[in-house]
Formats: C-alpha cells, sequence, structure tokens
C-alpha cells in the first residue's frame, strides 16, 4: 500500500510540473500563431511568469492576445496600398 502511495504522489508530482511548463510556454506560443510583432517578449515573460511563480503569468495571456489581430490587421492594411 505504501509504494501505490508513493506511486501517486510522483505522478501528482511530475503533473504539476509538467501543467507549470505548459503554461510557461503557452503565451509564447499563442503570439506566435496570432502573429503579434513581440512574440519574443510574450516569450520572455511566460517563462519569467513561472518562475515568479505566477505573478506575471496573467500579463503573458492578456499580452500573448491584445496586439496579435491589431498587428495583423495593420499588416494586411499596409499590403494592400
Amino acid at each position: 500500500m505504501m509504494y501505490f502511495a508513493l506511486f501517486v504522489l510522483i505522478v501528482l508530482g511530475l503533473s504539476a510540473v509538467a501543467i507549470w511548463v505548459f503554461l510557461a510556454i503557452a503565451p509564447g506560443r499563442i503570439a506566435d500563431q496570432r502573429g503579434h510583432r513581440r512574440a519574443d517578449a510574450v516569450r520572455v515573460c511566460g517563462y519569467w511568469g513561472a518562475l515568479t511563480l505566477g505573478i506575471l503569468m496573467p500579463l503573458a495571456f492578456i499580452w500573448a492576445y491584445a496586439d496579435g489581430a491589431a498587428g495583423a490587421a495593420e499588416r494586411d492594411a499596409g499590403n494592400q496600398a
């Protein structure tokens, strides 16, 4: 029974780390997919959000969504002119 409990704790710990890494990488990927002009900066903000235990994480996600569509619209308008 003790080995099963240890196994469950290890699986839960690894799952928590995997989710934390996914949340650190997600803002940068979202910014890349949306064509954000500052995608590299958003990626770094996501990494710092993971290192600061989530303090910057909401900022990274908001920033990833904030400029992508507007940047794409500006690029499309510039290409048509």
